[in-house]
């Protein structure tokens, strides 16, 4: 199989689909790989890199999309790039849809198998291909709400950890997924007072188990997230319903009540954002300011630290890829349900329900529309 690697066009995005490790192992399994000029630059992978491991390089993206039987990319493919797709192509990639119809509807057109890394699952009921960059945006989340809660970048002149004699900043945290307990982490190791909510007293109890009493355990109620919502000076919203749209949980009027300075983060804004203030942004123009408290609501959080990221997000992508590649999308899917489960879109039609139930769009489950 021809495998293409674009250089990923969203603003600020440097990560890439495949590292050159991840290409080397490809092609010793007997495929070919195609990668863009310069697309793994901006995290020191030049084009001798991938050429080394073996891969040839394309001028431009256009070649790829027009030859290669399976495309590897990570951010979700933008609308001069999903014009480009075509029927028998994979697309191997974040995709998000729950969110985006546009997006939906062009891959629809395009006739093209779409696979979403946030909706692949494992026997243990998660989501491997997300939890990567799930524990990075969790890790980040707090350092970069420590530095917008600085008096400088607008806010309200609070230190996370405090000082001996002086109170340390209140820090909550939605959700307590893979991303909300990266950040419980590191917002405990600043020493700030951590509160995390979530609505299973099971993940609850776990929490409490791994973090012990420094850790606030809440159990989610409208009435306890307003209550730890606005007394908060930093609030990480970390919720998740996988393959839909996030639950608008924390509130405009909240937020209202909210001390000026305070900060925001929305890790779930790939999915619509959790809280009914949030907007997309970019990394640059990350924040704007609603009734006085700053939202960070990047879209691509993990681009930040695109070298980390993406050695992280290869290390799970990988086999699948190899599976995608040595088997066609048809006969993987039927040996790996959990990769079925990651196909949203497949000729024509939506094959993940929750997608189609957001965006009112007709669903035909995976196994009809492969023919199994």
């Amino acid at each position: 199989m021809l495998i293409g690697v674009p250089k990923e066009i969203v603003n600020h995005e440097y990560r890439v689909g495949l590292t050159p490790s991840s290409v080397r192992e490809l092609i010793y399994q007997g495929h070919k790989v195609l990668v863009e000029t310069k697309a793994g630059a901006g995290i020191g992978l030049d084009d001798a890199a991938y050429k080394s491991a073996g891969a040839a390089i394309a001028r431009n993206a256009a070649k790829i999309f027009s030859v290669a039987d399976l495309i590897v990319k990570v951010k979700e493919p933008q609308p001069d790039e999903y014009k480009m797709l075509h029927q028998q192509q994979i697309l191997y990639t974040y995709l998000h849809l729950a969110s985006d119809l546009e997006q939906t509807e062009g891959l629809i057109r395009s006739g093209c198998s779409a696979i979403a890394y946030e909706t692949v699952t494992n026997a243990r009921g998660g989501l491997p291909l997300l939890a990567p960059m799930s524990e990075v945006a969790g890790r980040m989340s707090v350092q970069i709400g420590a530095h917008y809660l600085e008096k400088a970048q607008g806010g309200a002149g609070i230190l996370i950890g405090g000082v001996p004699g002086v109170k340390a900043a209140n820090v909550v945290v939605i959700g307590g997924g893979i991303a909300g307990t990266h950040a419980v982490r590191i917002a405990l190791g600043m020493e700030a007072n951590v509160t995390v909510i979530d609505k299973n007293p099971d993940r609850l109890r776990a929490l409490d188990e791994l973090f012990g009493a420094g850790l606030n355990t809440i159990y989610s109620t409208v009435d306890s997230i307003e209550q730890y919502v606005v007394n908060a000076d930093l609030v990480i919203g970390a919720v998740l319903v996988p393959g839909a749209t996030a639950p608008k949980l924390v509130t405009r009027k909240m937020i209202k009540r909210m001390r000026p300075g305070s900060v925001v983060i929305d890790i779930a804004i790939d999915q619509g954002g959790c809280f009914e203030t949030s907007r997309a942004t970019t990394h640059a123009d990350p924040v704007y300011v609603v009734d006085g408290v700053t939202h960070y609501c990047v879209a691509n959080m993990p681009g930040s630290v695109a070298r980390t990221s993406t050695f992280a997000l290869n290390n799970a992508t990988l086999p699948f890829a190899m599976a995608l590649a040595n088997k066609g999308i048809k006969q993987a899917c039927i040996d790996d349900p959990h990769l079925m489960n990651g196909l949203n879109i497949h000729a024509g039609q939506v094959t993940y329900k929750a997608v189609a139930d957001a965006l009112k769009l007709k669903y035909m489950s995976a196994e009809e529309a492969l023919g199994i």
